[in-house]
């Protein structure tokens, strides 16, 4: 069974001072570029093998990025947090890991058994 990563896109974007804050939409498309190889290798520093099912959540001027292959973008129509909330619980028991550093949203997804990882685990993939 593959592991599903979810991945909160405005909290991980937001963990890099890259200038994000000028263009969120491309800021979140870089990060989804980035995740494509996690897709078919996934997070050995972590302790996650691939391959995965990753899908980036995204919101507010994030929104319009389009899915590529390996990476499922999921527009949240509103609150990103609810939307991953969401999808850990309909994990239906698989495997399921969440990058986030939010302290509420770990303890919401921790509820449905997922797993946290921070940021950086998918920031410093070269």
């Amino acid at each position: 069974m593959r592991i599903l990563l979810i991945v909160d896109g405005a909290n991980v974007v937001g963990s890099v001072p890259d200038g994000w804050w000028r263009d969120r939409r491309a800021a979140a498309g870089r990060l989804r570029d980035r995740l494509v190889p996690l897709a078919a290798d996934g997070l050995p520093d972590a302790g996650i093998p691939g391959p995965l099912d990753v899908v980036l959540v995204v919101e507010g001027q994030a929104r319009g990025v389009e899915s590529v292959p390996g990476v499922r973008v999921e527009a949240a129509p509103g609150s990103g947090d609810d939307l991953i909330a969401e999808l850990a619980a309909g994990a239906g028991g698989r495997p399921c890991v969440v990058v986030t550093a939010d302290r509420e949203l770990r303890r919401r997804v921790g509820a449905y058994g997922a797993r946290c990882v921070g940021p950086r685990t998918v920031t410093s993939t070269p």
